[in-house]
């Protein structure tokens, strides 16, 4: 249960960092740069035996962490732009009901049940994620600012079903920390592709607040992922209480810190979709 909670915790301060990001104008690519170098030298720490670079090239897992490692750079902005632009509650609701996506996943692969109670709670996971986004002032134009939440929820589905069909499929339980770090050192490589052809169309500097903000997210980042893996190879916990749990409590906590921290302010049609959310996450987790 305490890697359940520090998961918990850890995914609720990455959506803080990004909006601090904004408040103290923090280049946002930047930094998410410095957090996979930061994330990719914990997962080097935390791994306690030789690393073998040709053992990591020939495992069965290294493609799938190389498409990981395209999707949360891609993805990392996308949730980073969500939570400028839309708001915590917004970001952690269209983030965290993409657990819909890895359920629909295993009906159609492991051959999973399928009743009317999942079908119900997939329908209004979907209208969650609409009515939560929605801003008031879009209010005559709704479909306006909708496409950030809709790729994070798709993006982060397609991450969330990776990992777990990696995890379960591939992957031994002394791997995580070095799984994970492949990950991130993908991702940095990518990131830093980027910055540089950036940097040759046009010079920039790379402020040192970035790269204290990207050291901060990195270490964040890391243990988020780190504790998710935990929480699921751990006997106790079964995967649907444990989806359950984590997303329900990330998309409350981020709302409430949204609220009280952040002065956002959410509609009774934002309202409605939170409360959609957790039903639907309850719903079909249990189903």
């Amino acid at each position: 249960m305490i890697y359940l909670l520090l998961s918990i915790i850890a995914s609720t301060l990455i959506f803080i960092i990004f909006k601090l990001f904004d408040k103290y104008n923090i280049n946002t690519l930047q930094a998410i740069v410095v957090n996979y170098f930061t994330a990719c030298l914990f997962g080097l720490l935390m791994y306690d035996k030789p690393i073998i670079v040709s053992e990591i090239v020939s495992s069965k897992w290294i493609y799938g962490a190389i498409g990981l490692g395209f999707l949360f750079i891609a993805i990392f902005n996308v949730m980073a732009l969500t939570a400028q632009r839309n708001g915590l509650s917004v970001a952690s609701v269209a983030s965290k009901m993409s657990v819909i996506i890895p359920i629909i996943f295993g009906i159609y692969v492991y051959n999973e049940g399928v009743g009317a109670q999942k079908i119900i709670g997939i329908v209004l996971a979907l209208v969650s994620v609409y009515l939560s986004s929605i801003k008031s002032k879009n209010i005559d134009n709704p479909t306006k600012g909708l496409w950030l939440p809709i790729l994070l929820f798709f993006g982060s589905g397609v991450i969330d079903t990776s990992i777990k069909y990696i995890e379960t499929t591939y992957l031994p339980g002394n791997s995580i920390p070095i799984f994970s770090a492949t990950i991130f050192a993908i991702a940095f490589v990518i990131g830093s592709t980027i910055l540089i052809v950036k940097a040759i169309r046009k010079p920039f500097r790379f402020p040192v607040k970035a790269i204290i903000g990207g050291v901060i997210l990195g270490i964040t980042n890391y243990f988020s992922i780190y504790y998710l893996l935990k929480a699921l190879n751990h006997e106790s916990l079964e995967s649907s209480t444990l989806f359950t749990v984590n997303n329900v409590s990330i998309v409350m906590i981020s709302t409430l810190l949204g609220l009280i921290f952040f002065k956002e302010k959410i509609s009774k049609i934002n309202w409605a979709g939170i409360i959609l959310a957790i039903i639907s996450i309850v719903i079909v987790t249990l189903a």
